[in-house]
């Protein structure tokens, strides 16, 4: 069984992702796969720097993601190229250390993806677990978590889809708004009713 992992910015979804992989369910983190793929030498790499130019490159060749990050997150139509170029190679590279994995006999995988839903992913797994809290509190944390300000945030909250939708498209949701206690409680009983064992 493929378990999507997914949530939004500040939603404690890392929380939960670290807590699963504690109970020995092997996790493969889009976030990973993402640097991956942009490392020198890589095809995603050479499409970055063709389309962007070599402004979002450190002095070392290797991607700049803060400087990329403020071009696209200003910017809708830089944002769609750059996700034409990323999305297929993270999910290529995802789909490659699943099958690795599938064959060392691996039952269960989880997918943590932040971008799932937006970007219609649950064709890549078989039940989708949402990490849910509140806009406001979410807000609240990011502000705190990346010390930025309210317009940073509000622009990076808006990039995605509001919680309260993603709901619909979840096969389970953790309510993320109370205490972590709580929160791995309601993981338990998920696993549970999923009939899945932890395999630690």
């Amino acid at each position: 069984m493929i378990i999507g992992l997914t949530g939004g910015i500040a939603s404690g979804k890392s929380f939960i992702s670290e807590e699963l992989k504690k109970r020995g369910f092997p996790v493969i983190e889009a976030d990973e796969a993402a640097r991956e793929v942009v490392e020198p030498g890589e095809q995603a790499y050479e499409q970055v720097v063709e389309q962007f130019g070599t402004d979002v490159l450190e002095v070392d060749g290797t991607l700049a993601r803060k400087k990329l990050g403020k071009v696209i997150f200003a910017d809708d139509s830089k944002r769609q190229i750059l996700n034409q170029i990323m999305h297929p190679a993270i999910r290529q590279r995802m789909l490659q250390k699943k099958t690795t994995l599938e064959d060392e006999g691996e039952k269960v995988i989880v997918f943590d993806l932040p971008l799932l839903i937006e970007n219609n992913l649950q064709f890549m797994v078989d039940k989708v677990l949402l990490v849910y809290v509140e806009e406001t509190e979410q807000k609240k944390r990011l502000i705190k978590r990346d010390q930025a300000g309210e317009e940073d945030a509000e622009q990076r909250l808006a990039s995605q889809l509001p919680m309260s939708e993603k709901q619909a498209y979840a096969d389970a949701v953790i309510d993320n708004n109370g205490t972590r206690p709580q929160s791995l409680q309601q993981l338990e009983e998920i696993l549970k009713r999923w009939n899945i064992q932890s395999p630690s």
